[in-house]
């Protein structure tokens, strides 16, 4: 099974969870659109005027569906509302605020052919300050020992999932923190890819 994101983009769509992101809407749904997979947008509850950008991009856009929360319940409830509304055999994940550079998902489609059901980005080199960098890699590090999975950056918004994998999360909560160690624990094959 070959997950080309040129040749098969239908197979492949986007989810984006979006909480008063109306500044980096426009700029990630034009990184996207070159692509030309389906993206899925779920609106946290904003009241920044993202939600009206959002529907106006659904409206210009059939490949655009538009998932809109009463108010915020978190990432992890809009995560469990895409991926019960994707399509595609491969949902790929990332955040709405122009951190994720959209150019690297074929590259998380080839880890994905290699055998794996979920693909983590890896923030290798951040510029964030100390304040949360050092917390970050505590995180990483004993979440990695505790679910003895292999990976640096767990909590990277950048991810791709097999539909399979994706489904077999129950997200609430802070859960979607865990993800690629959830999966892990259940004997999904997990890998993770270095990204910008």
């Amino acid at each position: 099974m070959s997950l080309d994101v040129h040749a098969t983009p239908a197979r492949v769509g986007v989810l984006i969870p979006v909480y008063n992101h109306a500044g980096a809407i426009g700029q990630t749904f034009a990184r996207l659109q070159a692509l030309g997979l389906p993206i899925i947008l779920v609106d946290d509850g904003s009241d920044d005027g993202g939600e009206l950008i959002a529907e106006a991009l659904a409206e210009i856009d059939p490949a655009v569906r538009v998932i809109r929360f009463t108010r915020n319940f978190g990432k992890a409830a809009a995560l469990s509302a895409g991926f019960a509304e994707a399509r595609g055999d491969v949902i790929v994940t990332m955040d709405a605020d122009l951190q994720d550079d959209p150019k690297e998902i074929p590259r998380f489609l080839t880890r994905l052919e290699q055998g794996f059901d979920v693909v983590s980005g890896w923030k290798q080199t951040r510029h964030d300050p100390l304040g949360k960098t050092l917390p970050s890699k505590v995180f990483n590090r004993m979440t990695a020992r505790l679910f003895d999975v292999d990976l640096h950056d767990i909590n990277c918004g950048f991810k791709a999932y097999t539909r399979r994998a994706a489904r077999h999360l129950n997200l609430y909560g802070e859960l979607h923190r865990f993800t690629p160690a959830l999966l892990h624990a259940a004997g999904y094959r997990v890998s993770e890819i270095a990204v910008e």
